[in-house]
C-alpha cells in the first residue's frame, strides 16, 4: 500500500477529449516529510509515519520540535502512519507524482460539522402531517413496545451530526499535476475547504 497526505482544497470540473464533463476534486497532496520508521522488531509492524503542512516553531511542543528534527525536518500540523513503503528513509519527500491517472484511491477525511441535528436530517426519517390538527410533525417517532418499560439500544434519536472520519473508496485519479503538488479526483470527497485528508492506494480493486 502506498499513500500521502494533503488537503482539500475544493470541487472544479474537466472535459475529457469525448467533450464529457467529470466532477472533481482538488487535492493539494505533499509535500509530506518522512519522520518515522517503525519495523517488525521495534514495534512489531511496518510503517512510516508521515507530516504534511509546515507549523510555526513556537506552536509547537519540545516532543514534536525533537520529533521532527530527528527527521531533519520542521514540525508538522497533520500527522499520520501508513503501513508498507518501508522503501522510504527518514526525512525522505513524497509528492503527488506517487499516483499516477487511471489509478483508483481512497480517500479519508473528516466530515462537515452539522450540529446538534433531529432525526429528520440526521437519519432522514419522515415528516408526521403537517396540519393544524396533527400533534406529530418532526418527532422521533415511537420509542418502543409498553411492554419493554425502556427505549431499545439503536434507537434513532437527535444528536450531534457531522465530524466523523469518512472513506470514500474507489475513486479514480482524473489528473496530476507534478509541478503543482495537486491531485484531481472523480467525484466528491469528505470534508471542508482546506481540510486535511490521507489518500492511499485503493484496498478493493
Amino acid at each position: 500500500m502506498k499513500g500521502i497526505l494533503g488537503k482539500k482544497l475544493g470541487m472544479t470540473q474537466v472535459f475529457t477529449p469525448e467533450g464529457l464533463v467529470i466532477p472533481v476534486t482538488v487535492i493539494q497532496a505533499g509535500p509530506c516529510t518522512v519522520l518515522q520508521k517503525k519495523d517488525v522488531e521495534n514495534d512489531g509492524y511496518e510503517a512510516i509515519q508521515i507530516g504534511f503542512d509546515d507549523k510555526k516553531e513556537k506552536n509547537a511542543n519540545k516532543p514534536e520540535l525533537g520529533h521532527a528534527k530527528k527527521a531533519g525536518a520542521t514540525p508538522k500540523r497533520y500527522v499520520k502512519e501508513i503501513r508498507g513503503m518501508s522503501e522510504l528513509e527518514v526525512g525522505q519527500e513524497i509528492k503527488a507524482d506517487l499516483f499516477a491517472e487511471g489509478e483508483f484511491v481512497d480517500v479519508t477525511g473528516t466530515s462537515k460539522g452539522k450540529g446538534f441535528q433531529g432525526v429528520i436530517k440526521r437519519h432522514n426519517q419522515s415528516t408526521g402531517p403537517m396540519a393544524h390538527g396533527s400533534r406529530y410533525h418532526r418527532g422521533p417517532g415511537s420509542m418502543g413496545s409498553i411492554q419493554a418499560n425502556r427505549v431499545p439500544k439503536g434507537k434513532n434519536l437527535p444528536g450531534h451530526m457531522g465530524s466523523e472520519t469518512v472513506t470514500l473508496q474507489n475513486l479514480e485519479v482524473i489528473k496530476v499535476d507534478v509541478e503543482r503538488n495537486v491531485i484531481l479526483v472523480k467525484g466528491s470527497i469528505p470534508g471542508a475547504r482546506n481540510s486535511y485528508v490521507s489518500v492511499k492506494s485503493t484496498v478493493k480493486k
